[in-house]
């Protein structure tokens, strides 16, 4: 009986997931193929299957618009954004978890509040304070406020993940003199290893899929991400839709990536946030 539910388990994972990946595969498909065939709708052609891969697509959909300039502005917005949701959510949750102060708990209530806030509810208020620190146009309001520590749920697991970690080693570090930044970096810090990387994976493909933000804030398109590029590659190139696949597919293997290398810490960090 276990192992036919075993079997049925896994039988099922892989349902699933064929059909989570059909729509990529479609993408890929779509891809490398003449515009003819997509509007045509015949996934074989035995006429032409000597031209059925197309690979040249890819060469001609980076040249019609700057789609290398919009995938090396999402590479910098991510980076940028995810070593300062890392760094700051961590800071923010050792000091919930580990230090005492007043009004801990309040702010604690806060950061728990803030997960369940509606986002659009703070679209003008933020975009009527990046206009009066003219900084519409620019990258610091897609970067900043990520070094301030915003993302409530990252703080929340850097907190929950500090406070498993067993006070021997703080007590330990305390009697050698350490500070609390000492303890924060050198102690603290590597013991939640899967909760870093976590944080780093889902920031990184949250920032790199960030589509409202940048087409608020920004308005040259030389300064677009990938995620609004694709937008814009979508009006002016509407008609050739295996050309915008090929952009789409383009724009899928960083956060692809990253969710493979992540998957061991993503996976560590919902059962044992210390790695112990």
């Amino acid at each position: 009986m276990i192992e036919r539910a075993t079997v049925i388990t896994r039988i099922s994972r892989w349902l699933i997931a064929l059909v989570f990946l059909m729509p990529v595969a479609w993408a890929l498909w779509a891809s490398l193929q003449p515009v003819e065939r997509l509007f045509v709708g015949a996934i074989f052609d035995e006429a032409n299957s000597d031209a059925m891969w197309q690979w040249g697509n890819y060469r001609e959909a980076v040249t019609r618009l700057p789609v290398l300039r919009f995938l090396m502005n999402s590479l910098f917005i991510t980076l940028t954004a995810t070593l300062g949701t890392v760094l700051s959510c961590a800071m923010a949750g050792f000091a919930f978890a580990r230090l005492r102060w007043w009004g801990r708990p309040i702010c604690s209530s806060l950061v728990l509040l803030s997960i369940s806030a509606p986002v659009n509810l703070l679209i003008l208020p933020r975009f009527l304070v990046f206009d009066a620190l003219e900084w519409l146009n620019t990258y610091k309001p897609l970067i900043v406020p990520h070094w301030l520590a915003v993302s409530g749920f990252s703080v929340f697991l850097f907190r929950q993940s500090f406070k498993s970690v067993p006070r021997a080693f703080e007590d330990a570090a305390r009697l050698e003199g350490a500070t609390h930044w000492q303890l924060f970096w050198n102690v603290m810090l590597p013991m939640v290893r899967p909760a870093v990387g976590a944080v780093a994976a889902l920031s990184a493909v949250v920032h790199w899929h960030a589509f409202f933000g940048p087409l608020l804030y920004l308005s040259d398109y030389q300064t677009y991400p990938i995620s609004v590029g694709l937008r814009m590659y979508y009006k002016m190139q509407g008609a050739w839709p295996n050309l915008l696949m090929a952009v789409a597919v383009l724009s899928m293997i960083p956060p692809l990536i990253v969710v493979l290398l992540a998957q061991r810490h993503l996976m560590r960090s919902v059962e044992d946030p210390t790695g112990t």
